[in-house]
């Protein structure tokens, strides 16, 4: 089961606050503005700063 696209319109970056979007593969929340994703774990996105993961 993926994510809701409900969902991810209300989601944003606890960081920065700004948009999300998901990525590619689909196991992953990106933030293009802090440069992090917030991995997806049994279909639920784990939206803390500290576990989250840098991407270029």
């Amino acid at each position: 089961m993926a994510l809701h696209p409900e969902l991810l319109k209300i989601l944003a970056c606890p960081k920065c606050k700004g948009d999300i979007y998901l990525n590619e593969t689909g196991d992953g929340l990106v933030c293009d503005q802090c440069k992090l994703i917030y991995e997806i774990r049994d279909d639920i996105p784990i939206m803390l700063i500290e576990e989250a993961k840098p991407f270029s």
